[in-house]
């Protein structure tokens, strides 16, 4: 039990640290931080004759495919609003595919719709902005 309780804390820190990075510019260590954290609560939970071992493991082989991914579909959305055409992007089992829909002219910004698939099954479809320059509000 005291074991379990404290794999629950790693993870709870790991999960907290990984919501340390909220802007676009850092999405990449967002998505490296929260594949860490899973990361090393699944290997913790898997290696019974050494949880720790388990959770190093776990962690670096998240954080490599949590940023990896974050960071082809990011850059998938930017290529698809400065070519205004779409892109898909492959890694491994990941297929991230964004295709332009409208520009606003007043805010400079692009309407990208992006869906990302693993192993062959949609898990994410979303609409999102990539504007030319960088926001500093929520205002226009």
């Amino acid at each position: 039990m005291r074991r379990l309780s404290g794999l629950f804390f790693i993870l709870a820190l790991l999960v907290t640290l990984a919501n340390c990075t909220t802007t676009q510019q850092n999405a990449s260590y967002q998505g490296a931080g929260l594949g860490a954290a899973v990361g090393a609560a699944a290997g913790a939970l898997l290696d019974d004759d050494n949880p720790w071992r388990g959770a190093v493991i776990g962690a670096a082989a998240g954080a490599v495919l949590g940023g990896g991914i974050t960071e082809i579909s990011k850059r998938a959305s930017q290529d698809a609003a400065a070519n205004n055409r779409p892109v898909v992007y492959t890694q491994g089992n990941t297929v991230v595919e964004a295709t332009p829909l409208a520009y606003n002219q007043h805010t400079k910004c692009h309407k990208i719709r992006k869906r990302v698939w693993r192993h062959g099954r949609l898990v994410q479809d979303r609409v999102e902005e990539v504007c030319e320059g960088e926001k500093i509000s929520n205002t226009y």
